[in-house]
């Protein structure tokens, strides 16, 4: 399915609604067969994994909690500092549980990594990775992904969560920012 670019900031549409709406009804009966007859804590990384989550919960037919955590090694550049912060932390008590971390997208892996150490200390049954996109080629940290909607190349890409310094969210597709944009926002 073919899809018009309507925002000015954006170069090419990467994945269409379409294309996402299908693979995460995938991704949902995947971990509903995997995990059947057991109940998930969803752990959503804010912010970029929120719509992400909203919609995969929905696909998922088991019993869930749903939590929140916020970790940034970005603030508002492009490229990761490389220190991870953690922003915010989890309100549910995940010991002997089956947790499911949802991102948005692996670059360095850096935050993962660094949620994931941090969630391993609080004595979870298991822990699974969901992530929406993934770059291979810059995972740094080896980050181990249990559930991944699509592996892409090494763009600059936002919408369906994904943004640019906080903008472009709300698209309902994942579109390749135009390098200017990338700048200047």
């Amino acid at each position: 399915m073919s899809e018009t670019v309507t925002n000015k900031y954006i170069e090419k549409i990467y994945l269409t609604e379409t294309e996402i709406k299908n693979r995460i009804e995938e991704l949902g009966k995947q971990i509903t067969f995997d995990f059947a007859g057991q109940e998930l804590v969803v752990v959503c990384v804010l912010r970029g994994a929120f719509v992400f989550t909203a919609d995969l919960c929905r696909s998922i037919d088991l019993p869930q909690k749903i939590d929140f955590m916020s970790a940034s090694s970005y603030g508002n550049a492009t490229k990761s500092s490389g220190k991870v912060t953690l922003e915010k932390d989890l309100s549910e008590n995940i010991e002997g549980k089956n947790v499911l971390v949802v991102e948005d997208i692996i670059d360095s892996g850096l935050t993962l990594s660094y949620l994931l150490n941090h969630l391993a200390t609080r004595n979870p049954k298991t822990i699974k990775v969901c992530v929406l996109c993934n770059k291979p080629s810059n995972n740094q940290r080896n980050v181990k992904v249990d559930y991944c909607g699509f592996k892409i190349e090494n763009d600059f890409v936002v919408g369906y969560g994904l943004d640019n310094k906080g903008y472009l969210r709300n698209l309902p597709y994942i579109g390749i920012v135009k390098k200017q944009t990338a700048e200047k926002t």
